[in-house]
């Protein structure tokens, strides 16, 4: 199957054995009937596995050209499953611009427990090696990353990882299955804010990671189920619904994004736009090599370079709903230092370019020209 194919009927044969039901239903149940001790179809504990969570797990490998998909009560906590195949004196190298989130499960719960992060630019891959040791044993990265929109290369980073025998796990939030796929590139492991664009609906929390290898898989289910981060069958039937529309959404997505970035680049009290599909963005050649559209995203400060004139743009936006989070049908507008990044220090947040003046824009799939004229009035 194409891609577009994938997301409505990838990995979802067979699903409703019992009634032939079109769409898995919603199994609202927490353990299931045996016929002896051990003796079940599949499920005895909604923890262990539930078939609507089975189903969208199988959706989740399918459009990520994985084998096995796992779903989470939320990113973090698929991240925390992550953390969770180490032990102490391990060390990881992360990518420094990334959801602060992230970087504040993995300073202040796993470095608690005696894991040790390296934070890398890593726009030149090359740079990762110099923090490798023979205690390194994971790369994570953000491509595009949260909310700089900086392109790292996947492909090149799998072969540093490969070299030195070492997992790379991928952010791929931002870009989605649509336009990157990590796998296919050389990751060990995609992860997902399920919550953004797979779910598109700002109406549940998710999170997800899809692998290849067999071995690598069962580690993380038993750490899921032992663990006991997982999801709902109601998320579960959401985000799959959700992942059916991916595609279509997503094209207007990118449609949308490239003419607000435009509209900002041109627009006198607009300093910087970050946003990959302009030529001189920092590895746009890498974006045009494995993206195959620049997403949403962007980020852009103002030209007065004040926290009062970002924060004056975001209230007066009235199409653009200012709300933390990203990836739904509607526009959202967030103020990074003081909202999804606000848990990283300030001077931490400033040598990677999230000054008080930056704004993070989520573009919808609304009419271009209504965004537009909400951006042009909010500011000035």
């Amino acid at each position: 199957m194409k891609f577009n194919t994938k997301t409505i009927h990838g990995g979802q044969e067979n699903t409703d054995p019992a009634y032939g039901a079109v769409m898995p239903p919603i199994y609202q149940t927490s353990t299931y009937k045996q016929s002896t001790p051990g003796g079940h179809k599949g499920f005895e504990y909604s923890r262990s596995g539930n078939p609507t969570r089975s189903a969208l797990q199988n959706a989740l490998a399918s459009i990520e050209n994985g084998n096995f998909g796992l779903a989470f009560s939320s990113g973090l906590a698929a991240i925390d499953a992550v953390m969770k195949l180490f032990k102490p004196s391990d060390e990881i190298i992360s990518t420094n611009d990334l959801y602060g989130g992230s970087y504040r499960l993995f300073t202040k719960i796993f470095e608690n427990l005696g894991i040790k992060f390296h934070f890398v630019g890593m726009r030149d891959a090359g740079r990762i090696e110099d923090s490798i040791n023979e205690n390194t044993k994971l790369i994570w990265i953000e491509t595009p990353t949260n909310p700089m929109m900086n392109i790292i290369d996947i492909e090149a980073v799998s072969k540093i990882a490969k070299k030195h025998n070492l997992l790379l796990a991928v952010d791929n939030t931002f870009a989605t299955a649509y336009l990157q796929q990590p796998l296919e590139l050389g990751a060990d492991i995609v992860m997902h804010s399920a919550t953004k664009y797979l779910g598109g609906h700002s109406d549940v929390v998710m999170g997800s990671l899809v692998v290849k290898d067999q071995e690598l898989a069962e580690k993380l289910h038993f750490i899921q189920n032992a663990s006991g981060a997982i999801c709902g069958p109601m998320d579960s039937f959401l985000v799959l619904r959700g992942i059916k529309t991916l595609h279509i959404r997503m094209q207007r997505h990118c449609e949308n994004g490239a003419a607000v970035a435009e509209f900002l680049k041109n627009h006198p009290k607009v300093d910087k736009v970050y946003w990959p599909g302009f030529e001189d963005h920092p590895n746009h050649e890498v974006a045009k090599k494995q993206m195959k559209g620049f997403g949403g995203m962007i980020s852009f400060t103002t030209a007065e370079g004040t926290l009062e004139s970002a924060v004056q743009v975001v209230e007066k936006l009235q199409i653009f709903t200012l709300a933390e989070s990203l990836g739904g049908v509607e526009s959202l507008a967030g103020h990074p230092a003081s909202m999804t990044h606000a848990s990283i220090p300030k001077e931490e947040r400033a040598k990677t370019g999230i000054v008080d003046s930056l704004i993070r824009l989520s573009v919808g799939i609304e009419d271009e020209e209504d965004l537009i004229n909400d951006l042009k009035q909010a500011l000035g």
